[in-house]
């Protein structure tokens, strides 16, 4: 393993835990809500924790760029990026619902280095650095070798993309036809997590945000799975959809898709 990815993911990981408690704090009692659309909530833990995320980074690296979902980003150094989700699934924490967590992923030159997506109340932390694997809890992880027919899938519909929505449903209905079901838990860098430790084996997304895949994406990678846009093509973080698997289900996916 990259020593210097080693120490970027030690530090992911401390911060990671603390940010957990915070938003152990705020799901424990009654918090303030916004909304940024419809159904795009945002809560005052977002920002508690997306403050304490970036002040704990800037002490440690003053000249990173960063890129938070909750409008805390900084240009600076291009070649370091970190890029945060402070509570992916805000919609599950502001409703009680388990399924949530942190999300930390740092770029460099172009390409992610280290990953973090912690989940507080099952207390399960899931790790990677380039070359050094995928890890959960520090036992590691691997992607599943089911094929599509025996595979457990997820996806998600984005509130701020409605015009979307409809198409997902016809992909829905296609998949839950060949497949043994299909999982929408509505935390992405948690699911990405469950493709990386074979909890689910395939999961797409039509309208992501970078914050939403950033660590989730190496963390497959790392525990041998497959990442591409909907179509196939190579996966870029700045464009929106995503299509993660085993592997072994990829070209099946990417062929339906690539007909629609």
């Amino acid at each position: 393993m990259n020593e210097s990815f080693q120490t970027h993911l030690e530090l992911n990981k401390k911060i990671a835990q603390n940010a957990g408690q915070i938003m152990l704090e705020g799901y424990n009692k009654a918090i303030s809500i916004e909304l940024k659309g419809r159904a795009n909530l945002v809560t005052e833990y977002d920002k508690k924790t997306e403050q304490f995320v970036i002040s704990e980074l800037e002490k440690a690296y003053p000249d990173h760029s960063i890129l938070g979902e909750e409008g805390s980003s900084k240009q600076a150094d291009p070649n370091y990026r970190w890029i945060i989700d402070p509570i992916d699934g805000t919609t599950n924490f502001a409703h009680k619902h388990p399924y949530f967590c942190i999300s930390i992923g740092l770029e460099v030159n172009g390409e992610m280095a280290a990953g973090v997506v912690y989940a507080p109340l099952p207390q399960e932390m899931f790790v990677a650095s380039k070359g050094g694997g995928a890890f959960l809890n520090d036992k590691k992880v691997s992607v599943s070798e089911v094929s599509l027919q025996d595979s457990l899938l997820g996806t998600g519909f984005n509130p701020s993309f409605p015009e979307l929505i409809e198409a997902n449903y016809k992909h829905y209905q296609h998949f839950m036809e060949v497949a043994h079901g299909i999982r929408r838990c509505g935390a992405a860098a948690l699911d990405l997590c469950y493709v990386a430790a074979g909890r689910l084996d395939g999961f797409w997304e039509l309208a992501l945000n970078p914050w939403d895949m950033a660590a989730g994406l190496l963390i497959i990678q790392e525990a041998g799975g497959k990442v591409t846009n909907i179509n196939g093509t190579p996966f870029n973080i700045e464009e929106p959809s995503i299509l993660a698997s085993n592997g072994h289900i990829h070209q099946d996916m990417t062929d339906y898709f690539a007909g629609q």
